[in-house]
């Protein structure tokens, strides 16, 4: 029996080379029993004005590298993310992402796990 994944299930989260377009890349690393797990590197990427996530999944993401700033419907302060800092964002919770930095990639973990109803 094979342990490790040769495949998707391994790799280098600082390994994702040259952007091949403008878009924040989103890459899913695992998926499994309703729990997903991507790679997003923005550079520079912003949430449009007046845009807002809602999603029926809970968020747990970290920020690897680079810095990035969410805001969180109804709370008046920005709050601003550093390399190490992690946030979990319950299921609806309106939020957007604010800022990420232009010098350098902002690399996120991000964990979904299930859905949950309303």
């Amino acid at each position: 029996m094979k342990c490790i994944s040769s495949g998707p299930g391994s790799g280098n989260l600082f390994e994702f080379g040259a952007p091949a377009s403008s878009d924040e890349q989103v890459d899913a690393l695992v998926e499994d029993a309703g729990v997903s797990i991507e790679r997003i590197v923005s550079r520079g990427h912003a949430s449009p004005p007046d845009f807002w996530y809602d999603s029926p999944r809970a968020e747990w993401v970290a920020l690897l590298s680079g810095a990035a700033t969410l805001e969180f419907e109804g709370e008046r302060e920005p709050h601003p993310m550093k390399p190490g800092d992690y946030v979990l964002i319950e299921a609806h919770c309106r939020h957007r992402v604010a800022w990420t930095s232009d010098t350098e990639p902002s690399v996120w973990l991000a964990v979904y796990t299930p859905e949950v109803p309303r």
